[in-house]
């Protein structure tokens, strides 16, 4: 009787750890308002990366005092440009990227 009360305590205390393991693997994955899930963090690498050649492949824009930063497919550019011709053409070129669902412009002209 008492192996089979101690063997049941060990699947119980093993099936709540395996229940709760579970939980913090799920949990811990997932965003909320201010960071991004692993998926997120993978799309939005690739997100930026994609606008970073966008803007380098644009014969206007051709900066690297550009910086681009991509927080669930929200683009934000900072820096510095020469003209507000550059300023627009950039933003128009990280908005054309697919996945981007919002470009917020920080970009400065000298």
């Amino acid at each position: 009787m008492k192996t089979s009360l101690k063997l049941s305590r060990i699947l119980s205390l093993t099936a709540l750890v395996g229940i709760l393991s579970t939980g913090f693997l799920v949990g811990g994955c997932a965003s909320t308002a201010t960071s991004s899930s692993t998926g997120e963090y993978v799309d939005d690498t690739v997100i930026t990366t994609k606008v970073k050649s966008a803007l380098l492949g644009d014969d206007r824009v051709k900066s690297f005092d550009i910086s681009v930063k991509t927080v669930k497919d929200v683009v934000t550019l900072t820096g510095l440009v020469d003209t507000e011709v550059q300023r627009q053409a950039a933003a128009r070129d990280a908005a054309d990227v697919a996945g981007v669902r919002s470009v917020v412009n920080n970009l400065i002209v000298k």
